[in-house]
């Protein structure tokens, strides 16, 4: 069995567990000197209240043989919406439930006072309570075949529309896409495919090159290695040679005993093909590490500290020790984040992050449109050496899913690296987001801008205004503001012209 294909197996049993956490592979989970802006000055928290509504959605919405429909969830927030002058800010959702990304994008709530805004917050199919079957949704491809992203945008068209025409004083009012990660990837093809319905996009950390030929299949894994190697002294290495002193180790009779007592397992490993999970899982905790090193306590994936990586690299100062030594360093590195709160009895190797994500429908995604390339070298990153192997990968998903990939397919739909043409689009990255990589961080015109954040992890820019916040996202966000106001000023004017 591949290595993909243990992992998409074990994605299938966690799901038909109930309440369990999904692994997906490691990598697939996924300024300028302005005046500050009033909403990022230091002031309280911005309490979130919201309403829950549901649109009944088509499945299909670009075929004519069905007429079956679903219940898609939004929220709204309208305490600062004004009908004269306002706007609406439109979060294309991703991969989850629709509240944990309400919860973790602060960054609305904050400017919503100062841009009178509306916050709409958008569930995608498939995720959280928009499931188009149902408890049926995941059960083969053909159920699943509705789960794509040109199917997701156009629900986000539908929803648009839909409040314009029914909410009094929506309907002239300009609306811009927001969202981080796949949401921001989202919201950047929003912009794109659907330019009448809204005057911009904040696309942050958008990985919309992380796609065939358009980056090196090693650059996320190379931005991990970095970041774990700034953040203390031979801690990088001290990873990249845990993975040998792994296999040693677990060669011996009683390796597999010793070693899932060092790391206190809630499961002991009991055979060969259960360390390549652990390495798996060991990886994608890295990885987790590198996209959430916030400069503050947070709680997005896991509880964490401040600069999570700086406290785990406290743990792993020499990589010149004995293997069982080394693996009892990397215990208290792996404790930092699964057990920052002092409450895990063990860890679970089949878990890794938050139960809101959605790890089996990603998993599809990812065997259908979204194919990633990713690979290291173990020369120029931490890791073990793993090189892109597309038909490997293909096979793996017929067999999980009985679909073959389109690695082609995103960049003839979006345009790959040819997207010239459009207009009002900002993506902002943070330089230590592994998925950064993959986006835009150079300004392609000029109202295609990147906003490149030197110490921002992911979507930092899109989470609450915190007095721990480095100074350059407190301009980035200063900065997309400027812009965000330029959009709502510029519908309003052309709206005076047509009348």
């Amino acid at each position: 069995m591949g290595r993909r294909s243990l992992l998409l197996l074990l994605l299938l049993l966690a799901f038909l567990t109930p309440g369990a956490a999904t692994p997906v592979p490691p990598a697939l989970r996924a300024l300028s000197s302005l005046h500050l802006s009033t909403s990022f000055r230091s002031r309280p928290a911005v309490a979130m209240k919201y309403s829950i509504h549901y649109i009944q959605q088509k499945v299909d919405h670009f075929g004519f043989h069905t007429d079956k429909t679903f219940k898609q969830r939004y929220l709204i927030a309208d305490k600062h919406w004004k009908e004269d002058g306002g706007s609406i800010l439109f979060y294309t959702g991703n991969e989850g439930d629709i509240i944990w990304f309400c919860n973790n994008t602060g960054f609305m709530w904050d400017v919503a006072e100062e841009l009178k805004a509306m916050l709409v917050f958008a569930e995608h199919r498939y995720y959280g309570e928009s499931l188009p079957f149902g408890a049926n949704s995941f059960k083969d491809s053909r159920h699943l075949n509705f789960l794509t992203t040109e199917q997701a945008l156009a629900d986000f068209a539908t929803l648009i529309k839909y409040l314009k025409r029914t909410i009094p004083g929506a309907r002239n009012q300009p609306v811009i896409a927001l969202g981080g990660s796949y949401g921001g990837m989202l919201a950047a093809w929003f912009r794109m495919k659907y330019p009448h319905l809204v005057v911009g996009a904040l696309a942050s950390s958008a990985p919309i090159w992380q796609f065939e030929n358009m980056v090196p299949c090693g650059v996320f894994m190379k931005i991990v290695t970095t970041d774990f190697r700034k953040s203390g002294p031979n801690c990088s290495e001290s990873i990249r040679r845990s993975w040998d002193a792994i296999s040693r180790l677990t060669e011996k009779g009683t390796g597999l005993h010793w070693l899932s007592e060092a790391l206190h397992l809630c499961t002991p490993l009991t055979e060969s093909q259960d360390v390549q999970r652990l390495k798996d899982w060991i990886s994608e905790t890295w990885v987790n590490l590198a996209m959430v090193d916030y400069p503050y306590e947070s709680n997005f994936l896991q509880p964490l500290p401040a600069w999570p990586i700086k406290v785990v690299c406290q743990y792993l100062k020499n990589p010149n020790v004995s293997d069982t030594w080394l693996l009892q360093n990397i215990f208290q590195a792996l404790n930092v984040y699964y057990n920052y709160s002092g409450r895990a009895r063990c860890l679970n190797i089949s878990e890794t992050a938050t139960s809101s994500l959605g790890a089996l429908g990603w998993s599809y995604q990812t065997c259908t449109e979204m194919v990633m390339p990713f690979c290291s070298n173990g020369i120029d990153d931490m890791f073990e050496p793993h090189s892109w192997n597309f038909k490997e990968f293909s096979d793996d998903c017929f067999k999980q899913w009985g679909v073959k990939p389109r690695p082609s397919w995103i960049p003839t739909m979006y345009g790959g690296k040819n997207i010239s043409s459009h207009t009002n689009i900002i993506f902002s990255n943070g330089e230590i987001d592994p998925w950064s990589g993959g986006g835009v961080t150079k300004d392609i015109t000029d109202t295609l801008l990147a906003v490149v954040i030197p110490e921002g992890a992911h979507h930092l820019d899109l989470r609450a205004n915190n007095a721990f916040d480095p100074v350059t996202v407190l301009l980035a966000r200063s900065l997309e503001v400027r812009h965000m106001k330029q959009w709502i000023k510029d519908f309003y004017a052309s709206l005076r012209k047509m009348h």
